[in-house]
């Protein structure tokens, strides 16, 4: 196995003496955000979705809702379940294959944030306790990386989950033609920085990020 670089020596000294300077490649002042351009309902077949732009990073979520059995140290609570896709197509550094560690990281600090805000009325949803519950999946694919992946993939699911109609439920548990919206309680927002020598950036960009990172490849 060998270490790698993820940028150039060049190109890290270059980002740390903008640093020390007071600057950034992209021009921003350390406390400001990339333009943030929300699209909902992108995907007309999910129960929710919405297209996160953070810059160049893009982030697709979708949500789809469904019924089944609560887990059985939380009867009275629905369940959610996140995920997140890591494709080739979004940077060199993605692999094809089975959930990475990355995308599995990725896929819990979503999660961790939406479900201890709490961002979702999870008793609510409930449909016979101990036996049926709603079951909400958030499907993170991320489309294009460029930093900040924590980030946008926080604003595309939450403003997903917020946009999101659902089928009211007769006396029985059976779909009626009405919708409803899920049952939000809190909008949890994600914020990351990153130290680049003795300074603090919000929203790194990916070469702010990989003046910190290297990574592992075959020989």
């Amino acid at each position: 196995m060998t270490e790698v670089d993820l940028i150039s020596h060049i190109e890290r000294d270059y980002i740390l003496n903008l640093a020390k300077k007071g600057e950034r490649e992209d021009g921003r002042g350390f406390d400001k955000y990339r333009k943030l351009i929300l699209q909902p309902g992108i995907i007309k077949k999910a129960e929710g979705s919405c297209l996160a732009n953070l810059g160049e990073t893009k982030v697709l979520a979708g949500i789809k809702v469904d019924k089944g059995e609560p887990f059985p140290d939380t009867p009275d609570q629905a369940v959610m379940t996140t995920n997140a896709e890591l494709i080739p197509l979004a940077s060199p550094l993605f692999e094809s294959g089975p959930p990475k560690e990355d995308s599995i990281e990725l896929a819990r600090v979503v999660d961790r944030g939406i479900r201890e805000a709490p961002a979702l009325d999870m008793p609510s949803l409930v449909i016979k306790e101990g036996e049926l519950v709603r079951v909400v999946f958030i499907d993170l694919h991320i489309l294009d990386s460029d930093g900040n992946l924590f980030d946008a993939s926080n604003r595309a699911a939450v403003t997903a989950l917020r946009t999101t109609k659902i089928p009211v439920l007769d006396e029985e548990g059976n779909p009626t033609e009405d919708l409803m919206p899920l049952p939000m309680l809190k909008t949890p927002v994600s914020c990351t920085f990153a130290k680049i020598g003795e300074n603090i950036l919000v929203d790194p960009s990916q070469n702010e990020v990989k003046t910190k990172k290297k990574y592992w490849m075959q020989d």
